[in-house]
């Protein structure tokens, strides 16, 4: 094989690989009909199950966590709610419920901390690779919670834009305090979610 013949070969397969890189993004983003209609039954199959949600759920110290809420698993929220009042979950439902996480994937957060405000400022990022990825929302608890023992849990919420992050890929979600120093790290492998 001469080198222009290797050179266009190896542009086939970069290019190859990718357009197969943005359609399992835009797969993991955009569920098809199928995918759709899975999340629906997992959500309706998950009534009976004792524990749920262990695939999207990372637990770091007792009373944190953190929750990725992917696409699927929001449409299979919504279908666990909606078995609970044995009711569909309407087309038109379906799609206010995907749209509302276009282009973006939000994280449930809960942490424990000494004071009723100490989650107030957090800053969070994803690192993904080496990219520092910026939140597009950011709802930081304000008044967390009291908890026995004195500790208090905030709930904070947290939405990133998804076009650097690869859907079969890793990411650290790092959150630090006012001062920019880290605070809790959250290590996340996408491929063991759907």
């Amino acid at each position: 094989m001469t080198s222009r013949a290797q050179a266009l070969a190896c542009l086939v397969a970069v290019t190859m690989a990718a357009i197969t890189a943005s359609d399992a993004a835009a797969a993991w983003l955009a569920l098809t009909d199928k995918l759709q209609a899975e999340a629906l039954r997992t959500g309706q199959k998950s009534i009976t199950a004792d524990v749920w949600g262990g695939e999207w759920r990372i637990e770091h110290a007792p009373g944190e966590s953190v929750t990725v809420i992917t696409p699927f698993h929001r449409l299979a929220i919504a279908a666990r709610n909606a078995a609970f009042e044995n009711r569909p979950v309407k087309p038109a439902d379906q799609e206010e419920i995907l749209s509302a996480l276009k282009d973006r994937l939000l994280f449930s957060v809960h942490l424990t901390g000494r004071r009723e405000d100490f989650a107030r400022f957090y800053a969070p990022r994803l690192l993904v690779h080496d990219l520092e990825i910026e939140p597009a929302f950011v709802q930081n608890e304000r008044t967390a919670l009291k908890q026995e023992g004195g500790t208090y849990l905030a709930r904070n919420t947290y939405a990133f834009p998804v076009k650097d992050i690869d859907p079969r890929g890793k990411a650290v979600l790092l959150i630090r305090d006012q001062d920019g120093h880290p605070v809790i790290r959250f290590a996340i492998d996408f491929a063991k979610m759907r």
